[in-house]
């Protein structure tokens, strides 16, 4: 395995590993916010018990995707040295904010765990607001300066040296919008799916439990609303793609040829050999619809791009329409429940539905990981875009299959980790119901009283 290659695989691991962590750590304080103001807003108890499991729970992928993150920062030093040398000075501040809020998060995370019955509840959720609202400041954060690196700009480029930086300018690049809304709708749907799959499961088994009811009816409202508003921020960022990275928008939707009135394709197999994408459906001036608002207006193909600057077409095709088939299934799902909610005044409970919550509790993540696979694999063969290969700035240092073999292991014992950890959590779940004899339980557990 060559050094690139090493790289590559390593950093691809590590991020695929840590944005599953990223991800819930944006989305769980919200749901535990919900919840905790709910349970002060209605003074059903039950609310509150949600929000104290969902904090635990919080507590515990907090953890990780902080190991993860800071194995994250050194790789990007270590791996990419001619990357960080080029861009450190223009993103540099990105990464410091990011930092900020991190400790932010963390701090009144404490607070939050720890307060119970030690501040009074409207503090206790203010610091609950102070966690989400930090934990999507950081996920920005960060967002911004990946989404620099497919649209770079702040700075001046003279003599094969960077002057005139403007570190606003960089954080403010055409990318930034639409990639940190889209990360973050996507956030929210993904961790609301999966937790109200864990619910759904648990309810298959104990229709009666009102923990589980309450939880299902919040995790599904953010996946849900989130799901269909995420088609919006997709919309956004397929109109910059189409203006700063049009070789990356042909790849995604298998378009080797320049064409007006270009048709948007669903599905199909792109034969880099042949030059066309074999067996997909075509919807005709589709493409020119989604990525100029024109249904005349003509998409750059493949073929007008050196073919050394064209990404992996079937990977980046293939993730593509992965992300695209999980969020369609995410919103189909919400919207049988929006629907039978508003019909029937109340949540669907039939096993069929329960089933197929579960059933799409993991799409969330799978969307983001391909989500990311396009963003990534489709900048290639660009580090930067249009400034620095990727080869160029992976470090010289040999024998990078080692730490990629460690860092492996090390993921996957971490993995095993979380999952056995949340798997008690669940467990240990409360069993609440409509009763006189469950409501002083509840009372007693709660962690603070109504007056």
């Amino acid at each position: 395995m060559d050094n690139l290659l090493a790289a590559r695989s390593q950093m691809a691991m590590s991020l695929a590993f840590h944005i599953l962590f990223a991800a819930a750590g944006i989305a769980m304080p919200l749901l535990m916010v919900i919840a905790e103001w709910l349970a002060q807003r209605t003074g059903e108890h039950t609310y509150l018990l949600v929000a104290k499991r969902w904090a635990k729970g919080t507590a515990i992928l907090f953890a990780v995707g902080a190991v993860s993150g800071t194995v994250l920062s050194f790789e990007l030093g270590l791996l990419w040295p001619e990357f960080m040398k080029f861009a450190g000075p223009i993103i540099g501040m990105p990464f410091s904010l990011e930092g900020f809020a991190f400790f932010t998060e963390a701090i009144f995370l404490g607070i939050y765990l720890y307060g119970w019955n030690r501040v009074s509840p409207r503090k206790h959720l203010a610091a609950g607001v102070i966690v989400a609202l930090s934990g999507a400041a950081s996920a920005v954060f960060v967002v911004i300066a990946n989404a620099w690196m497919n649209t770079p700009t702040g700075f001046s480029f003279y003599a094969g040296k960077v002057t005139n930086v403007d570190p606003i300018a960089a954080m403010l690049n055409p990318s930034a919008l639409g990639q940190t809304v889209h990360m973050l709708l996507a956030a929210y749907a993904a961790t609301g799916f999966a937790v109200a799959g864990i619910h759904a499961y648990q309810l298959l088994r104990d229709r009666q439990n009102l923990f589980h009811r309450r939880a299902l009816a919040i995790a599904l409202a953010v996946g849900g609303v989130t799901a269909f508003l995420q088609p919006l921020s997709g919309d956004l960022l397929g109109q910059v793609l189409a203006k700063n990275q049009p070789v990356k928008l042909a790849a995604m939707e298998g378009q080797f040829k320049t064409e007006r009135g270009a048709p948007l394709r669903i599905g199909g197999w792109p034969d880099e050999t042949a030059k066309e994408t074999r067996y997909a459906l075509e919807i005709p001036y589709g493409l020119s619809l989604i990525a100029f608002h024109d249904p005349r207006a003509t998409v750059r193909g493949l073929e007008s791009f050196p073919r050394d600057e064209w990404p992996p077409v079937a990977v980046v095709h293939i993730a593509f329409q992965l992300m695209v088939a999980a969020g369609m299934a995410m919103m189909l799902i919400a919207f049988w429940a929006g629907w039978q909610t508003w019909r029937k005044n109340a949540l669907p409970d039939s096993p069929g539905f329960l089933r197929a919550v579960l059933w799409a509790s993991p799409l969330g993540f799978v969307a983001i990981e391909t989500g990311w696979t396009v963003t990534e694999v489709g900048r290639q063969p660009w580090i930067i875009q249009g400034l620095m290969r990727t080869a160029d700035a992976v470090t010289p240092m040999p024998g990078l299959v080692v730490p990629f073999a460690s860092f492996t292991v090390l993921y996957c014992l971490l993995g095993v980790a979380v999952v056995w950890l949340l798997k008690r959590q669940v467990a240990a779940s409360p069993r609440i119901y409509a009763t006189s004899e469950t409501s002083a339980l509840t009372n007693k557990e709660a962690g603070y009283a109504f007056d």
